[in-house]
């Protein structure tokens, strides 16, 4: 089993969103979890 470093992954997921142009909230719906999910992954 692994660990993943949250911080590092969501920076990672929020700038293939920011090349994609997709908003947060279209992201979330995307990967089928709520708006205040993507937020506690630190995805914005």
């Amino acid at each position: 089993m692994f660990e993943i470093d949250k911080k590092k992954f969501g920076a990672f997921v929020a700038k293939l969103r920011k090349e994609k142009g997709f908003t947060h909230k279209e992201l979330a719906g995307r990967l089928f979890i709520s708006d205040k999910a993507a937020s506690k992954w630190g995805i914005s």
